[in-house]
């Protein structure tokens, strides 16, 4: 199996992301219950400001540069030159070497109107359709529940405190970068910065989300160059639209060893009758530890 040089993931002791708090349980009893946080942070790109968004407060420089690439705001041919944070003002600002194409647009729109979201929700279509995701990428269906499994195992926030969204980059094999947040697109695009930051290609990873698989959220994996989508939660018939029309594979309700695919199906493998036969094995090799630890007792 080959092995990752990279893995990021939550640090479930990380000061600041929960709070213990003390409730009732419904037998009137005393419990100590960790909360996680939200707090507002407000990007700039530049001198200008775009968004205000909640999150726990982690991976803040990441979180700013997949937002604004996921949004078109940035490109791969942007060079960023500086990341500041001011934890007072609750404010990140990223500069770039020259200014973007975006905040040009943006002037001229918050100029005639005051609201720029038809501009940002456009330029992502405009690159939406302009990106041919690689063909070459196979996922087993072994793999996949041995990934799934592996994912839903990790130590995270989700398990210690609840209320929070996870999603994955990975190989086939393993995950490779885990990030949680109180909003599944916010998770989405601190992967996209980790991916932006350290040069990180996507032609053979596959994205893991908690979430549901809505238009949204294959939008974005579409345009982070990802061919393989995959959750435990349920599609929308606009995201399975979108999915169709980009070549992405989408793969839903991934729970233990059952999933459903509604696009991109060419690029799975069906190794029904390994699983059978390993299943079959297991259950042999159980059942002799059974009976050779009854024959000792």
């Amino acid at each position: 199996m080959p092995k990752q040089n990279l893995y990021i993931g939550p640090n479930v002791n990380q000061p600041g992301l929960t709070t213990e708090l003390i409730g009732k349980d419904a037998n009137g009893q005393s419990v100590q219950l960790p909360v996680v946080t939200e707090k507002a942070i407000t990007i700039f790109l530049n001198n200008q400001e775009i968004v205000t968004a909640m999150t726990i407060g982690d991976y803040l420089e990441e979180l700013a540069i997949g937002f604004l690439f996921n949004q078109s705001m940035i490109t791969a041919d942007d060079k960023i030159v500086q990341i500041d944070y001011d934890e007072d003002l609750s404010v990140i600002v990223v500069r770039t070497e020259k200014k973007t194409n975006f905040e040009k647009k943006l002037q001229s729109k918050i100029s005639t109107s005051g609201c720029a979201q038809g501009t940002i929700y456009g330029d992502m279509f405009d690159k939406f359709e302009s990106i041919m995701l690689p063909r070459e990428l196979k996922i087993s269906v072994s793999q996949i529940i041995s990934l799934s499994k592996k994912i839903n195992t990790t130590p995270s926030l989700y398990l210690k405190a609840g209320a929070i969204h996870g999603c994955v980059l990975a190989t086939v094999y393993e995950p490779v970068i885990y990030m949680e947040d109180i909003g599944r697109h916010n998770a989405v695009d601190k992967i996209s910065g980790v991916m932006f930051l350290k040069n990180i290609k996507p032609r053979n990873k596959v994205f893991y989300t908690t979430g549901r698989l809505t238009s949204e959220m294959v939008l974005k994996t579409v345009i982070m160059g990802l061919p393989i989508l995959i959750s435990r939660s349920g599609f929308t018939e606009a995201g399975v639209s979108l999915a169709r029309r980009a070549g992405l594979t989408l793969i839903g309700r991934a729970r233990g060893g059952r999933f459903i695919a509604l696009s991109g199906e060419e690029r799975i493998i069906f190794d029904s009758d390994k699983l059978s036969n390993e299943a079959i094995s297991d259950e042999r090799s159980a059942q002799g530890q059974f009976n050779n630890e009854s024959k000792l007792s």
